[in-house]
Parts: C-alpha cells; structure tokens; sequence
C-alpha cells in the first residue's frame, strides 16, 4: 500500500487558495484530477481529514465532504475507522485521435441525408406507450373519459420558467456579431465555440472529462443514443442492456438502429453483476447519478464494477444523465464518465433545464469511437442548426446557463416539498424514495388503498393522471401495495397538494 507522502497536500494547495465561495468544488475538482492523472496513483492513502485540513489551512469539513463526494463518485474508497485511498476506477487519461477538419470534408453538392434502420428488432418491446416524455401514457381518450385534470406523469419540465428574456438577448448579442461565412455547413460536431463552453462548463459542473474536440452537439439524448446504436451495430454488435426498471424509449431508440435490448435487473445498489456478466451484451445504457426511476444513486463499488466490466468485454457504456443537475440535499454526484473517458459515451441535453422543443444536447465520446460517430452525425442531419448552437453558446458563456439551474432548483424543491407534505397528509403511510434530486419521486402507497388497478382506475376518474412503476420494467411484486412514479416539476405547489387530495377523495382513507 502507497502512503501518501510528506507532499502529497501540495497538490490541493491552489485550490486550498480559492475564494472561499467556491473553495470545496476547487478542492474537489484538484481531487478528481490528481487522481485521473496517476499523480495520486490507486492504492496511495490519503491523510486523514483532519490532517489534510491542517496542512491546507482550512476547515475540516471541507476535507470531509470533498472525501465523501469522491468516495461517491467511485475516486476514493473509505472503510469505517481504516482510512480512505484512491481507488483503482479511474482511468482518466485520452487516448485516441480526434477528428479535426470535419467540416472541410464536406464535399460540393453535399445533401442532408437520413439513414435507414435495419427494420424491426427482434428486441424490442412488446408495450407500446412511450414512458419517459412529454407523451408518456398519452393515449387517446374515449368517449366518457374524464378529461385530465392533475397530470403527475414524469418527463416534462415547467417550460413556464424559460427564460425568454435572457435567451432574447442571447440571439440579438449572436445575430449583430455573427459572421456570414458561420451561417455555411457547419462542422457536425457543433460550432467550436459551443464545444468549449459546453467542455468547460461540464468539467465544472459535472465532473467530466470533456476535451471540446471530442464533444458532439446533437439533438438531444435520443439522437445521442441512435448515432451511437448505429455504430456500435455496424461494428457487429447485436444487443444493447437496459435498466431494468428503466426507461423502455431507451430499448426502442436502440431497436432503430437494428440492435436487440436486454433487460438488466437493478437493485439498491446499481446494475446486479451476475446478470450484466451472463447478458452477452457489450454495451449498456445507464442512468447512475440519478437512476431513471427507481431514484437511486448508484454506489461506488457499482461504478467500478460496472467499468471493470466494459474493460474485460472491450465494451461500452451510454450514459444517460438526464437530469444530474438537479440535486437538492447536497451536490449532485459527478458523472460515471469522469472515471473512464475511454469507456463511456456521456450524453446530456437542456431538455430539462431549458426545453425540450430545443432539441440541444451534446455527448462526449471516447476516442475510438469518435471518427464512426462524426460521420454518422454528417449523414444524418449535417449538424444541428448554427443559430441556436450560438445562442446556447453565449448563454453558457454569459453565466445565464448556470442562473437558469439555479432558479429551476429553487423552484422544483418547493415542489417536491408540497409533494412530500400532500402525501403525508392526505395518504399517510406512504413511503418516498429518489427524493434527493431529480423531477420526480417513487411512492409506495399502503395495499390498503389498493389494489393498485381500482386505485389507478379511481384516480382517473377523478381526473388525476398517475404513472405506475412497473409499466417502467419486469418486476411485478404482487404485494398490494401501489408503486408510483410521481413527477412534480411542471406543476405549481398548489396543483400538487390539490392532485394529491383528489387522489385520496378518490381512492378514499383506506
């Protein structure tokens, strides 16, 4: 075992000297990168808390959570009363070639081309309904049916706090100084310069390893997850492992692209090893700092196993954070990708944080992978449209970005406060979980407000529309109770607490 040596400390020192604002996150980004690095190999021993607090002339506390965030991220193992050392997850360093000049191969003539699935995959899903958007169980209503009233169905945003006046001045600020010759074919990967606001402000935010060069902007992370099923399948690939619960879009974007989708079990912890190792599958798609639904937050112990898995099946893993931002009780856990750059394509979007009809998002790809999926971007749309990727790169670099987050939280928070509150007192006895970050909750409520068909059939007479668990994966436990997913963020405090007494009028006291 390394110890970590009479100067290991130094390496935290320009962050030890931050402003105080802002010196636990300078602490905890000098951590991850010392690491990634090999400049804090794995197995080396960290000084304790206290020690380390002395050494940089600061609090103990901000040691202590920058040790606990990291462990999180998978960075640092701890055991109770033995110490904490780096762990062996990381692999930071890139590899790889990246793809420059893509715009210049864009030949004379060239035309906006779409590419063709390889028909219907054996794989995909038998239930039809898409769960997890802004169509989520929106079937047609019959004659008779109440109309919808208090939708809590996750997937939706409350697009009342774009911000229009910000994102106004954003486009007059891009059109009075952008150049005629920008408005050409663009480079499929995005405009350099949202490339780099989007590298940076992703390190920062989310812990990433994020070289500009290697960011592609598309339209969201669906079109992330069809440029890469394409390559993955034209590289032989014939599956792809979802979540299970997860979200079934994921396995139906995956089955256009011709690739079977095999369901993963889950439990508390994160992906179950012995199913991933005997699923045959190579590449899997994963929601760990947030998990779509169940809430959880994936353990470090899982991130790691899950990563030592993509590099014994010479693999790949999609990382979906969908809504990472959004952490409510303390800071959001840094993304799986920062650990393994080479091994996960990190894909994100503003569908949550500004709109969905943006249609903006950006993955960042590993090396290998990144000459495939360029031209597969090229082919498919030539790129997202130049306008709005210089919108979105000036209200990145404007600090507008970061103030939209901060005002989305304050607002999803009294929300789910109202949720949390509505059901405690109006069906009490209802366990919630996932409510740590994230636009919606899990709840269990009690079998004595069951079974879960009439409490369901109830509530949508009553005008309440509800989304069940299971409808999200395999699992059907048959104890009664009534597993719901619950999405709150578009809905004002008042709306929640006034659906949730509706609900219980409905299903009555039990």
């Amino acid at each position: 075992m390394r110890s970590h040596g009479q100067a290991a400390w130094e390496l935290l020192l320009p962050a030890a000297a931050a402003p105080a604002r802002r010196r636990g996150r300078a602490l905890q980004e000098a951590l991850r990168e010392a690491v990634r690095s090999g400049r804090l190999a794995a197995g080396t021993r960290l000084p304790s808390t206290r020690a380390l607090a002395a050494d940089l002339g600061v609090s103990r506390g901000l040691v202590t959570e920058a040790y606990e965030q990291l462990t999180a991220e998978g960075y640092l193992r701890s055991d109770r009363g033995a110490g904490t050392w780096v762990g062996g997850a990381a692999r930071g360093r890139l590899g790889g070639t990246p793809v420059r000049g893509a715009a210049e191969d864009l030949g004379a003539g060239t035309h906006a081309g779409g590419i063709l699935a390889r028909g219907t995959a054996p794989g995909t899903h038998a239930r039809g309904a898409l769960v997890n958007g802004p169509e989520a169980g929106t079937h047609a209503r019959g004659a008779g049916t109440p109309a919808v009233r208090v939708d809590f169905r996750p997937g939706t945003p409350d697009l009342s706090l774009f911000p229009r006046a910000a994102w106004s001045a954003a486009q007059r600020a891009v059109l009075a100084r952008l150049p005629h010759p920008a408005l050409g074919y663009p480079d499929p990967r995005g405009l350099p310069e949202l490339r780099e606001a989007l590298a940076g402000m992703l390190t920062r935010r989310r812990g990433v390893v994020a070289d500009p060069e290697r960011l592609v902007v598309c339209s969201g992370v669906a079109q992330a997850s069809t440029l890469l099923g394409f390559v993955l399948r034209a590289r032989g690939l014939d599956a792809v492992g979802i979540e299970d619960p997860g979200s079934p879009e994921h396995g139906r974007l995956f089955a256009s692209t011709g690739l079977d989708t095999v369901w993963l079990p889950l439990d508390e912890e994160g992906l179950r090893p012995e199913p991933l190792a005997a699923s045959g599958v190579r590449a899997v798609v994963v929601t760990p700092s947030h998990q779509f639904p169940s809430g959880i937050s994936w353990s470090a112990e899982r991130r790691a196993t899950l990563l030592d898995w993509a590099r014994a099946v010479d693999g790949y893993v999609l990382e979906d954070d969908y809504d990472g931002d959004f952490r409510y009780d303390r800071a959001p856990v840094g993304a799986l990708q920062g650990l393994d750059p080479e091994r996960v394509v990190y894909a994100g979007s503003v569908s949550k944080s500004l709109a969905p009809g943006l249609r903006l998002g950006w993955m960042l790809v590993p090396g290998a992978l990144l000459a495939e999926v360029v031209e597969r971007k090229r082919t498919m749309d030539l790129g997202n449209p130049v306008l709005d990727q210089a919108v979105l790169a000036e209200f990145v670099t404007r600090g507008a970005y970061d103030r939209q987050l901060r005002r989305c939280q304050r607002a999803y928070r009294e929300r789910r406060d109202a949720l949390l509150s509505a059901l405690a007192e109006h069906l009490p006895g209802t366990g919630v979980s996932g409510i740590a970050a994230g636009l919606h909750v899990i709840a269990r409520v009690p079998g004595r407000y069951g079974p879960p068909e009439r409490f369901l059939a109830r509530s949508a007479a009553a005008g309440v529309a509800l989304r069940p668990l299971e409808e999200y994966g395999t699992a059907r436990p048959g104890d009664g109770e009534v597993r719901l997913v619950i999405g709150y963020a578009h809905l004002a405090p008042s709306v929640v607490t006034a659906g949730i007494r509706r609900v219980a009028e409905a299903v009555g006291r039990g």
